[in-house]
């Protein structure tokens, strides 16, 4: 039973004030995730109608009435070809940008926050009766929380596409040198030797933009992308309105919370490389890469990521980092060397049979597995 615990929706207005809370409970959760937080949502707010923002708050009752956020899960209304044209609500909001499905939710109540939650939905007269998480870690302790409430509420959990995602938890004792000898195993050698021959075309640096500063060198790391086959093809950020809208929103909120990272790897005080990132409660998420594609052989992508973890080791590394790095993305690309199981998942609420979401979502695999294919 989920007793002292209450669902209610927040109205994506009302949630941009929510920030304090939200971080509070973000320090307390079972696993953070900024892309469920007050900046993220007002970011998505920008391309997607505020009439399809879902926001649920669970709230747990404390002494004197008084009330404690216990947990939030940002959804989406969706009606379109990767639902099979079934109406379906898809965590995050934007799963484009974002990297995780997962709601927030208190580690002291986890269990009777995530069936609070698929109650409420269960409960809801004017909600769809299919979720869709198509970044779903397939493993931790949210992951737990969430296949006890499929089992509680009856719901059947179905994934798709599954993938090995980079993540970094540190070990007691690591530095930069032993973490990146564990993590690159035999290619240690190789790889740091690439590294190092940067520095014998010129000078190679460092820099770790936060804040403000972050926010004022995200204009460089957008000219950078669209200098490259992304800007050619029309899919770099700044060539996209919608793109470029939500980003410059989420870069200006993330860096007034100073949640915001923007990390440079230079040549000759020349970027060869940019990279993204957003934090929550001491853990860290890869948003977006950007890199000179002129110095392709130096690895920049590669290279920017060594130069991360050795500054990250040279002051407190983060708890746990997330790469971000979708289902075509080869893993070994990464320094990073711990994995995530990640799926495309969906839930039929109550028993249903989301019959149509989980036939595009076959289709959608099939295709991905012959564009592979083809491109061998």
């Amino acid at each position: 039973m989920n007793t002292g615990i209450v669902v209610r929706r927040i109205r994506p207005a009302d949630y941009a004030g929510y920030g304090p809370a939200f971080a509070e409970l973000a320090a307390r959760a079972l696993e953070p995730n900024p892309h469920m937080s007050p900046a993220a949502a007002a970011a998505a707010r920008v391309v997607v109608p505020e009439d399809r923002i879902v926001i649920l708050a669970a709230w747990l009752s404390e002494a004197l009435g008084s009330e404690r956020l216990a947990g939030i899960w940002a959804l989406r209304r969706q009606r379109d070809w990767r639902s099979g044209f079934a109406p379906a609500l898809v965590a995050p909001i934007l799963p484009l940008y974002e990297v995780s499905s997962l709601p927030v939710i208190d580690r002291d109540r986890a269990d009777d926050v995530m069936q609070a939650l698929f109650r409420h939905l269960l409960a809801a007269g004017d909600l769809p009766r299919t979720l869709a998480l198509p970044l779903l870690a397939l493993e931790g302790p949210s992951f737990a929380a969430l296949t006890e409430a499929c089992r509680v509420t009856g719901s059947r959990l179905s994934t798709y596409e599954r993938w090995q995602r980079p993540v970094m938890r540190p070990e007691p004792g690591d530095d930069a040198e032993r973490y990146l000898r564990r993590a690159l195993g035999q290619s240690y050698k190789k790889r740091m030797q690439q590294f190092r021959a940067i520095g014998r075309h010129g000078e190679m640096s460092f820099r770790r933009l936060r804040g403000s500063a972050a926010r004022d060198a995200f204009s460089g790391f957008l000219a950078l992308e669209a200098a490259g086959w992304k800007g050619q093809a029309g899919t770099a950020i700044a060539r996209l309105p919608q793109a470029s809208a939500y980003f410059d929103t989420l870069v200006a909120l993330f860096a007034d919370a100073d949640a915001l990272q923007i990390d440079m790897l230079l040549l000759d005080g020349h970027p060869l490389a940019m990279g993204l990132l957003v934090e929550s409660a001491g853990t860290r998420h890869f948003l977006k890469i950007a890199y000179d594609e002129s110095q392709a052989r130096h690895s920049p992508g590669r290279a920017l990521t060594i130069a991360m973890l050795q500054a990250d080791f040279a002051a407190t590394p983060p708890a746990f980092f997330d790469s971000g790095a979708g289902d075509g993305v080869d893993a070994g690309t990464y320094v990073w060397g711990e994995r995530r199981a990640m799926g495309n998942a969906i839930i039929g609420l109550g028993g249903g049979a989301p019959d149509m979401p989980r036939l595009a979502a076959s289709l959608r695999r099939g295709l991905r597995r012959l564009r592979a294919q083809l491109q061998r």
